[in-house]
């Protein structure tokens, strides 16, 4: 378990932060896969999680560790691409939620980024390959259980 050492902590270290975030998506089709992997982050973690699902109806509990933030994304209150008219298309909805976090969330600087990305074949591949072939993460830093088993 990662410790970090706080009486190094300064005035002018005091936004230099090490420790790991987290970026967890999925959709409807992974709650329980979702769930589990929610359940093994460490008490500490802190990041976000995406579900993007079919409608407010598909909404569940999901427990979170106190500094992850959960964001319900309902098809059905969504559009599809700008400027078409078209509903919103399964995995869009996530796909751009992640594509607007990783904009502003990740950044050069200390500490590291880790994906866990569940769900449908076209959501899963899709977030991982902006993950790695976009933003740049390590391979190894993006997670898709399951994604060989569909």
């Amino acid at each position: 378990m990662y410790r970090p050492d706080h009486a190094t902590h300064t005035a002018s270290t005091a936004h230099a932060d090490d420790r790991v975030q987290f970026l967890v998506v999925g959709d409807e089709t992974s709650l329980v896969e979702l769930s589990a992997e929610l359940a093994l982050l460490p008490l500490c973690a802190r990041g976000r999680v995406f579900v993007e699902v079919e409608d407010a109806s598909q909404i569940v509990p999901l427990g979170t560790p106190l500094r992850v933030t959960l964001t319900w994304l309902p098809r059905s209150d969504r559009s599809g691409r700008p400027g078409t008219g078209e509903r919103c298309a399964r995995g869009e909805a996530a796909a751009r939620a992640v594509r607007a976090w990783c904009d502003e969330m990740l950044c050069d600087g200390p500490g590291e980024t880790r994906a866990i990305v569940t769900g449908g074949f076209a959501l899963a591949t899709e977030v991982r390959d902006h993950l790695v072939a976009t933003v740049g993460m390590s391979p190894a830093a993006v997670s898709t259980p399951g994604l060989s088993a569909r």
